[in-house]
């Protein structure tokens, strides 16, 4: 602690709560003017942020998320797996991050991550500069969630429009509104309001720093693709990306949980060829039914993670083991 302050790291990586418009009403093309802020400046901009916490900024990208993949996700893993190693004093950890593929990065890090302090990420729905910006408040919200001992042990958490989330339940819902993100099938953990961090349930499933993925030497991780099911799907998808070096392929399938005929057969033919099959659905919520007929003999049921989400827990499950049984429990416990 300084001056009596808990210490809180800020990760930049970019994203619209970084970024700069033209004008103050600039809130949807702000992009086209190529200014992102470093975290530095960002929490320059909102001098609050700095009376929440001893705020520690940490440089590492200033980009768009729709730019962020598996090499960053790695990058950011080594990035507060080493900060917290070299500072035990840290409370919490904040990452700012593009709204595109927030749920996708907090959901890697909570899969991967080493360590017990609150990991948080943050995001905003308007640009820094735009009138009426979301950026300022929820940047002071993370660092306050970041730092509150209660965010310990819920695992990598989303905190946006006053609202925490579970990195696993998470998801962005709504192209512009400034409530987009939102846990569909059981609801946020708690809210952050004007005179505490509210939280009222704990996630079940299995999260960091207690899980059996470890990326720490890793330079990169399994190729696994999605396919989404639609109307005549014919299963030409499956076969380019089998064809492309796949190791997995998640199917965002019909609810609740199935494909058309041809596309089944394309996904039988990839399982026997030695390509891991994740069922998933592309409805957003539920559980996959468990239905054997309707799927791949060796497929794998991503219980009620959606397509984006099964992809990750996938990649990570496939450095360990490509046997169907032992991948089943992991997106079981998952």
């Amino acid at each position: 602690m300084s001056n009596g302050q808990p210490r809180v790291a800020v990760i930049g990586t970019g994203g619209t709560i970084s970024s700069v418009g033209r004008n103050s009403l600039d809130i949807m093309r702000y992009s086209e003017n190529n200014k992102i802020y470093q975290v530095d400046e960002l929490l320059g901009a909102f001098p609050e942020t700095k009376e929440q916490a001893d705020v520690v900024p940490v440089r590492l990208r200033a980009m768009p998320s729709t730019a962020i993949g598996p090499a960053e996700w790695l990058e950011i893993n080594a990035k507060i797996n080493a900060l917290v190693a070299d500072d035990p004093s840290l409370a919490g950890i904040v990452v700012t991050h593009g709204t595109a593929t927030l749920e996708e990065t907090a959901y890697f890090l909570n899969l991967s991550l080493k360590i017990d302090i609150p990991v948080v990420l943050v995001g905003a729905q308007r640009p820094a500069s735009g009138l009426s910006t979301d950026a300022g408040m929820n940047l002071v919200n993370a660092i306050r969630v970041a730092k509150d001992p209660a965010s310990r042990g819920r695992g990598v958490l989303a905190m946006l429009n006053d609202e925490v989330h579970a990195a696993r339940e998470v998801t962005k819902t709504s192209t512009q509104r400034l409530q987009t993100f939102r846990s569909p099938d059981f609801g946020l953990l708690g809210h952050a309001d004007f005179d505490k961090i509210a939280y009222y349930r704990m996630p079940e499933r299995r999260r960091m720093p207690n899980t059996e993925f470890d990326v720490r030497d890793m330079t990169a991780l399994p190729r696994v693709d999605i396919s989404m099911t639609y109307a005549g799907a014919d299963g030409t998808i499956i076969e380019a990306l089998a064809a492309a070096g796949a190791k997995g392929i998640v199917v965002g399938a019909m609810a609740p949980g199935y494909t058309t005929p041809a596309e089944f057969e394309a996904l039988c033919n990839a399982d026997a060829n030695g390509v891991t099959i994740v069922q998933s659905t592309r409805a957003g919520s539920g559980r996959v039914g468990d239905v054997p007929s309707r799927r791949a003999p060796g497929a794998v049921l991503a219980d009620n993670l959606p397509p984006q989400k099964a992809r990750i827990l996938l990649m990570l499950a496939l450095t360990k083991t490509d046997d169907p049984a032992e991948l089943q429990r992991m997106f079981d416990e998952y």
